[in-house]
């Protein structure tokens, strides 16, 4: 049972990243009402940039957790901030053993878990083939299934990229805003008896749906910016 502090600390950390990302990627989200506001979910996700985890954890406006690389952990007061919002360290990207046995533990202690079945970051932007493991975690831990899909995160800030590229709010669009769409939750007994393949094929199908929508969002937003920006007196 988490304290009121600690989710005091994580709401006072969410106001601040969503301010941040709103104003520096003039970040948007539809689709965070299909979040389940309590018990275990699987959260997967595509994977274009490190800008990720908190453009998902914005949009489905709930504690999540994330399984992150132990690297990351230092130095060790770093690595004491990233597990108070909710970081948990693993040995290696991905869901090898270690991050198996973690991922369903949380599961089955009714958290709710993002996950990338991508394994990695992508190279190109364009989503790569789902890793076999994201099907052993629902099989182990089968609970609800919420497909997020992120677009303009790779534009924003690529594999490789030192520092990222902002598209500030109420600045001309730059081609590096940020957004996230999310899908209706997913019976985990859709999946049951289903050949792995078929499995990870159907659920990379739902998340390239929500990239597509949040996509539209981006596009939508920088309909309405050209408007306004014509509309505007010189």
């Amino acid at each position: 049972m988490e304290s009121w502090q600690s989710r005091l600390w994580y709401n006072f950390n969410f106001c601040g990243i969503y301010s941040f990302y709103s104003l520096a990627f003039s970040y948007r989200s539809v689709g965070s009402q299909n979040m389940p506001e309590s018990g275990p979910v699987l959260i997967v996700a595509n994977h274009e940039s490190f800008l990720d985890p908190l453009a998902v954890g914005l949009a489905v406006r709930r504690r999540i957790h994330y399984l992150a690389r132990k690297t990351l952990f230092r130095p060790p007061w770093f690595g004491r901030y990233l597990q108070s919002v909710g970081c948990v360290p693993v040995d290696q990207e991905g869901i090898a053993k270690e991050g198996l046995k973690t991922s369903v533990d949380l599961l089955q202690q009714g958290k709710a878990l993002l996950i990338f079945p991508e394994g990695e970051r992508s190279l190109t932007g364009q989503m790569q083939s789902f890793k076999p493991g994201v099907a052993l975690v629902m099989r182990k831990a089968p609970v609800p299934i919420v497909p997020v899909g992120v677009a303009g995160a790779f534009e924003a800030y690529p594999r490789g990229a030192k520092v990222p590229t902002f598209s500030p709010l109420f600045w001309p669009p730059t081609g590096t805003a940020v957004a996230a769409a999310v899908g209706k939750p997913i019976p985990p007994e859709r999946y049951a008896g289903m050949p792995r393949e078929q499995v990870l094929q159907e659920l990379f199908n739902e998340v390239q749906a929500q990239v597509h929508r949040a996509e539209q969002v981006l596009n939508g937003g920088a309909r309405r910016r050209v408007r306004l920006e014509i509309a505007a007196p010189s």
